[in-house]
């Protein structure tokens, strides 16, 4: 799980490469803001090559790259959307190169567990009311208030249906976190009270450029953020209850998963493939689901 912006991706790259032969990973997932600093020009940017093609090289990370955000609409950041959002979208990025899928939202069945994939940036106001000197492509999205409506009620009925032992819901902003943006308060009084009716064990995300886990006070929900994929603020966090944050790392890296029926497996690493966090849950095998 990673969110990447153009700099040092080729060091990256390779300990992902690295790690994923070694762990024998069977997809990726990008947590957004996937083309720095202003997302795709169009369908021939070739940013799409500098930027993905050309640096995820390893043969271990030859499999399906998710991006996007949630059911049936792409995850994209909000430096995405300060581009051609469509260009991101378009088919034609698959043929170039078969890694690519991009929806806005959208749900991957991994048979054990269930990735619900959330576009979160049409739910920050600020974007729509400062958007200071940048401009943002809202096409697909307009009306917000409907889109929005929508892309709630189409989650909540997805998390409703699913029988997947594990629930994990991806988006690009944050919902809790102790760095730069901090917590989205949008996303807390919106897409919060959903992931929590329906008993969503993961949050991850990216936006906050740092490696993190935060559990929830109030039930077995787990806050990550993956946001070191190339560019890390040194020093820029917050204080944080103790109680609850788990980990955090203001430098570059990115985390891997392990998903069985019976348990889950997190590992966080930085570039040079040192595992700086580990944390497991547990499910019983016979309990309902």
């Amino acid at each position: 799980v990673s969110s990447r912006v153009i700099g040092k991706e080729e060091v990256h790259a390779l300990q992902m490469g690295l790690i994923g032969k070694e762990l024998d990973i069977d997809f990726v997932i990008s947590t957004g803001d996937n083309f720095y600093d202003h997302g795709l020009r169009d369908v021939d940017d070739a940013a799409f090559e500098e930027s993905f093609t050309n640096i995820y090289t390893a043969p271990s990370l030859q499999k399906q790259w998710y991006t996007g955000f949630l059911i049936r609409v792409t995850v994209l950041g909000n430096h995405d959307y300060r581009g051609n959002v469509l260009a991101q979208l378009n088919p034609i990025l698959t043929q170039r190169d078969g890694r690519w899928l991009s929806m806005r939202s959208y749900v991957v069945n991994a048979e054990v567990a269930e990735f619900f994939f959330v576009d979160t940036t049409p739910f920050k106001d600020k974007y729509f009311t400062d958007p200071e000197d940048h401009t943002y492509d809202w096409r697909g999205v307009l009306p917000r208030k409907d889109y929005l409506s929508n892309l709630l009620k189409d989650l909540d009925s997805a998390l409703k249906e699913s029988n997947a032992k594990w629930k994990i819901v991806v988006g690009h902003h944050t919902l809790e976190s102790a760095g730069h943006h901090g917590n989205t308060k949008e996303l807390i009084k919106q897409l919060l009270p959903v992931i929590q009716e329906n008993n969503v064990d993961l949050y991850i995300n990216g936006h906050d450029h740092c490696l993190e886990h935060i559990s929830s006070t109030n039930s077995p929900l787990q806050f990550l953020t993956s946001g070191g994929g190339s560019k890390a603020w040194r020093g820029d966090i917050s204080w944080w209850n103790p109680n609850t944050m788990k980990f955090y790392y203001d430098g570059q890296g990115f985390m891997a998963m392990q998903i069985t029926m019976a348990q889950v497996d997190i590992i966080f690493y930085d570039i040079f493939g040192s595992a700086l966090h580990k944390w497991s849950t547990s499910k019983s095998l016979y309990s309902g689901i």
